[in-house]
């Protein structure tokens, strides 16, 4: 599978493509820097996160894929949130953290 194929990685990420959804992974890769460098590696955590009921998603508020925290027990999210700490210090992505929520935007790749 090319994962830079705009409908490979929508259903990936459990998305039926459709025009608008296409359109909507567009901007977020425009407004993403290094995208096409870290999107493997948001994939794989999109997988690593489903058993602690967690995902990546794309924000409807923002052009950016969003990691969602969503586990059902408090060692379920210590466990999600090592996951996601370890993805962005090995694969050198800046995150930016919604005050209050267990989401995070992932700006980019951290050159």
């Amino acid at each position: 599978m090319n994962i830079t194929n705009t409908d490979a990685v929508l259903t990936k990420l459990g998305y039926t493509p459709n025009d608008t959804l296409r359109s909507q992974l567009e901007k977020i890769r425009e407004h993403t820097p290094g995208y096409d460098k870290i999107i493997k590696h948001v994939l794989d955590l999109h997988d690593a996160l489903q058993v602690d009921k967690s995902y990546v998603a794309m924000s409807n508020s923002t052009n950016f894929l969003k990691i969602k925290i969503e586990a059902l027990s408090e060692e379920m999210q210590k466990e999600a949130q090592e996951k996601v700490k370890r993805f962005e210090e090995k694969y050198k992505v800046n995150l930016k953290k919604v005050e209050g929520k267990e989401t995070y935007y992932i700006m980019g790749f951290a050159a």
